[in-house]
């Protein structure tokens, strides 16, 4: 046995396995792997990933414990209460395995720190409850061929695939504006199954970072926990589309950009930026936007500005980029 691999006493049972075995461990073992999200999908997705003897962890999350969250999250007790997830989620992973560096960020992934955040990563795993989160990093790993293993889990159904690398971004299967921006926090979910389909994330990932073939990159899985029912796409054919919006942050905005907030002043009472204009009435009473001008859209989580993007570009306007301002 290669004495290179850390504790194999630990990690016997999947090192016997033909599609581990020594060659494979020393692949997790010199891995890195970036977990966004903390929550209900994090947590499985970093306790198998950690478990298994992936060698390094980045993961970043802005958010504290709550008591609302100790259903879904087990890697959370009351004692943790107010504390930083990211935090709190890394010393449980070293207390479990020692030889797994785990590094916590307590912040929000943004535009502006996605490519530090994955420098040097080998698969990133989307576990966070934000679905411009999830798209600006499809467009990250995309332009840097890094494997993406993603997810999303509402009620009883969600889904989990693995994008980018040599296989089709998230924008590729989903090109659209999302039909809703519900989330966990407002429209509930059973606490099985974001640990099913975090569990799923990791395995994923393993996957990737093992090289087995077939490769699960270009594989979506959809489920449906109400009829225990799950079906699989192959999209590894899928087109990208020919007009994106992508998400930037304050710090991209350039002097020649035209900026609109879509926010009202009850809702956010202070603009996005200094030069942006506020937006509340209906589309047809703004006209005198500059085709020639890139045009920054801004609402709370992005999906106004990404709908009215969509409108404005049957108008014409396609150099349009996005802002969501609570991922700031």
């Amino acid at each position: 046995m290669d004495q290179r691999v850390q504790d194999i006493g630990r990690y016997h049972r999947q090192m016997i396995l033909p599609e581990v075995g020594t060659k494979g461990q020393l692949r997790l073992q010199d891995a890195h792997v970036l977990v966004v999200g903390a929550g209900g999908l994090g947590c499985p997705a970093l306790q198998y990933l950690s478990g298994a003897g992936v060698g390094r962890i980045s993961i970043i999350d802005h958010d504290h414990v709550e008591l609302s969250n100790l259903h879904r999250q087990p890697l959370f007790g009351m004692a943790d209460l107010g504390q930083p997830k990211a935090e709190i989620a890394a010393n449980k992973l070293r207390e479990a395995n020692p030889a797994t560096v785990v590094t916590p960020h307590v912040a929000a992934l943004t535009p502006a720190n996605v490519t530090k955040l994955c420098d040097g990563v080998d698969v990133v795993v989307d576990a966070a409850d934000s679905f411009a989160v999830t798209y600006t990093l499809s467009d990250h790993c995309h332009r840097q061929r890094m494997p993406l293993i993603a997810a999303s889990a509402l009620g009883l159904s969600g889904y989990v695939g693995a994008f980018c690398g040599n296989a089709p971004s998230l924008r590729a299967v989903f090109p659209s504006a999302p039909g809703t921006s519900a989330r966990c926090t407002d429209s509930g979910v059973l606490g099985p199954v974001v640990g099913m389909i975090g569990t799923m994330q990791a395995q994923m990932t393993l996957q990737v970072l093992l090289g087995h073939q077939p490769s699960p990159l270009g594989i979506l899985v959809n489920i449906d926990m109400r009829t225990h029912h799950f079906s699989q796409i192959d999209f590894c054919n899928a087109p990208e589309p020919d007009v994106l919006f992508p998400f930037i942050s304050i710090s991209d905005i350039a002097e020649t950009d035209q900026i609109i907030d879509l926010r009202p002043e009850t809702e956010s009472p202070t603009l996005a930026h200094p030069r942006a204009v506020r937006w509340c009435g209906p589309l047809a009473d703004y006209t005198e936007l500059s085709t020639s001008r890139r045009t920054v859209i801004c609402c709370k989580s992005g999906l106004r500005a990404w709908r009215t993007a969509e409108q404005l570009a049957e108008r014409g306007l396609t150099n349009i980029c996005l802002h969501a301002a609570e991922e700031s």
